[in-house]
């Protein structure tokens, strides 16, 4: 029963972490191109400054969760994944720096710099997360002793890339209902603009990859599911073409969340199937930790998770406030060194 549960938690942290970090990360992608200026670009910036740190909170829980929850399914992935997850961590620590870096001169190649960096720390993870999560479902080389056997090209097939293709392509779509409801003026209008072409290049894409998902493992439930994630999509592009940019960013979170509880469905009762052998696959039962654990972690997330959920809707509610390039100061120029008159004087 416990297993049970902390597999719908962990579902329900990557839900969180998807819907949140992906619009980040869709604006981060689109950085370089929907900011034409270097006010409008310290705009988009401004927009996620106050919350993309704590979105990213979501992805090291669910880490977390997961080693302690489900220790056998920690291994295996981390393991087997080593080189793909360890280049999403290499692309959000250059993420982060850049962020925090671009502002630090009065430069604009060096504050362009950054920006580059920004869109390679966010679109590498939108891209390898839905290589990732399209592989553990699919099911991956697993031998006996719940090794992984392949390597990162075994993950580069089709499937995995067009499950990449999704993600980033939701992503963006998702980021640019961000930057509509978060902006005002040019900004608003290119993003709601940019919505509708990227949204449909994502609906297709989706219903190829969810389709090829059912045919492969047909889950009743994760069918009905999947139609409801392409009819959210639907309605965000509808309430987008109305200017009502709030639903449009409702819509497009309820693709992603509803997109992810599909795989999960899809996932159960395994955690991460073996493509070698089903006898060999990872299951809540066999991955997962000791009642006792399960027990006291439980305990602890009753207590702290309504916490932290709290705080974080407040800072939320707090920045909630539209941004426009208009209210971004110039950047100062140089101070002139002082001429001989003023050297005189002193």
């Amino acid at each position: 029963m416990l297993h049970d549960i902390w597999f719908l938690l962990i579902a329900v942290l990557w839900i969180g972490y998807f819907v949140l970090e992906g619009f980040d990360f869709g604006l981060g992608i689109l950085l370089p191109f929907l900011g034409r200026n270097d006010p409008e670009r310290r705009a988009l910036i401004n927009a996620i400054g106050p919350v993309w740190d704590g979105n990213e909170v979501w992805v090291l829980v669910a880490g977390g969760a997961t080693f302690a929850a489900f220790p056998h399914w920690y291994a295996t992935l981390f393991s087997g994944f080593y080189l793909a997850l360890f280049l999403i961590l290499v692309a959000l620590i250059l993420r982060g720096v850049a962020f925090e870096y671009h502002s630090k001169r009065d430069s604009a190649r060096w504050r362009a710099g950054w920006d580059w960096a920004i869109f390679v720390g966010s679109a590498l993870p939108a891209l390898l997360w839905g290589v990732a999560f399209a592989n553990i479902v699919a099911g991956v080389p697993i031998d006996q002793n719940k090794e992984f056997t392949g390597d990162l090209f075994t993950l580069l097939n089709p499937y995995g890339l067009l499950g990449g293709v999704v993600t980033l392509t939701l992503f963006i779509t998702h980021g640019a209902a961000y930057i509509a409801l978060k902006t005002e003026g040019e900004l608003r209008a290119r993003a709601n603009r940019l919505l509708v072409f990227v949204g449909l290049v994502a609906a297709a894409a989706a219903v190829v990859f969810l389709g090829w998902t059912q045919a492969s493992k047909f889950v009743p439930g994760s069918a009905v599911v999947s139609v409801a994630a392409a009819l959210a999509l639907v309605g965000a592009l509808a309430a987008n073409r109305l200017r009502h940019e709030g639903w449009a960013f409702i819509g497009t979170a309820a693709t992603i969340g509803l997109a992810v509880v599909a795989l999960f469905l899809n996932l159960y009762p395994n955690v991460m199937p073996s493509s070698t052998n089903a006898a060999y696959n990872l299951t809540i039962s066999n991955a997962s930790s000791t009642d006792y654990t399960l027990t006291i972690m439980t305990v602890v997330a009753v207590i702290f998770t309504p916490l932290v959920l709290l705080y974080q809707g407040w800072t939320y509610w707090v920045f909630r406030k539209r941004v426009t390039a208009d209210r971004i100061p110039d950047v100062a120029a140089p101070s002139a060194p002082a001429g001989p008159a003023a050297a005189s004087s002193n």
